[in-house]
């Protein structure tokens, strides 16, 4: 039987663990400058949206793993605090994670989330977008990754690495600067 100095030592070889089998990925990414993959989802309130229906605008479309955990609540909560810079850039803001209606509600209400959290229970968008990874087999989360799509439906930045501290910051100076290069919304 092997011994183990700590507790310490055995949590971080399990999450160790559980780090490596998040590499297991279903699908690619959308390429910057490829039409960004439509979806059929609903939101907070159990209404359905599609990306057609944000055709003309631009989207800040962004995947996180679960409501309601710190890293989450983090980047939810700056997108919520820049709310106001991103709608004077006429930019729509959409969360989306595997969780039901009924969570992301919760976790809506809880926060005073002002914007769109669109549930993904089938796990499909996720899948088309490349960012459904699979943690030991035994359940399957959306990874934290950001796209901006332009007016026209197209994928204009992918953020495969996603910090939720500072990220709303980050985006919104991205924005402003892919508006500028494309002469505006």
């Amino acid at each position: 039987m092997a011994r183990h100095h700590g507790n310490g030592t055995r949590i971080g070889s399990l999450i160790a663990l559980y780090c490596a089998c998040l590499s297991v990925v279903w699908g690619a990414a959308p390429e910057i400058g490829s039409p960004a993959p439509a979806f059929r989802l609903q939101d907070q309130a159990g209404a359905w949206h599609e990306l057609n229906d944000y055709r003309g605008k631009w989207i800040v479309l962004y995947f996180y793993p679960k409501d309601d955990t710190p890293g989450c609540t983090t980047q939810a909560c700056e997108f919520r605090d820049n709310i106001f810079a991103f709608n004077k850039l006429g930019a729509v803001i959409l969360g989306i994670s595997v969780d039901d209606v009924a969570s992301h509600k919760q976790f809506a209400e809880e926060h005073g989330l002002p914007f769109t959290l669109l549930a993904d229970s089938t796990k499909e968008t996720a899948k088309t977008y490349g960012v459904l990874r699979s943690a030991l087999g035994l359940m399957e989360i959306a990874s934290r990754e950001t796209f901006i799509i332009d007016p026209s439906g197209r994928v204009a930045k992918h953020y495969a690495s996603v910090d939720p501290k500072g990220h709303s910051q980050l985006v919104l100076a991205d924005l402003k600067a892919l508006q500028a290069k494309t002469g505006g919304s």
